[in-house]
């Protein structure tokens, strides 16, 4: 027995206007690492440099993963690893500056994270 799916139009746009709400920012994270501002926001959290150029450069993977369609398998573990980024972004900056806006960004990002993940579901199961 089959099932016919029928996804509509507003699932693949929520779907896509999440997904890039999220990667997007992601992707020159990189090659941005190096600036005074990031070395100062590295520095103020108490992280060491080498952590956030590793995390700088698994975001723009991970953004790369969740906006080229393919990799299916690949995609939940980006997902996960940018839920954890988020999470630890949100304890480091309560940890260091209490419940201002950097850590109420984080899980806004999150809350758009989680609903990318709901739609990419809705989409391709």
């Amino acid at each position: 027995m089959t099932t016919d799916k029928k996804v509509t139009k507003a699932t693949k746009v929520i779907y896509w206007i999440t997904t890039c709400l999220i990667a997007l920012p992601q992707l020159p994270g990189a090659f941005m690492i190096n600036t005074d501002i990031a070395k100062q926001g590295t520095a103020h959290l108490g992280l060491p440099h080498w952590l956030m150029v590793e995390a700088s450069i698994g975001n723009t993977i991970g953004a790369l993963i969740l906006l080229i369609p393919m990799w299916k398998w690949l995609k939940d573990w980006a997902y996960v690893a940018f839920g954890i980024t988020f999470i630890s972004a949100f304890i480091a900056h309560v940890s260091v500056d209490g419940f201002g806006s950097e850590a109420i960004q984080a899980i806004i990002f999150f809350g758009i994270l989680f609903t990318s993940y709901i739609y990419y579901h809705k989409i391709n199961d």
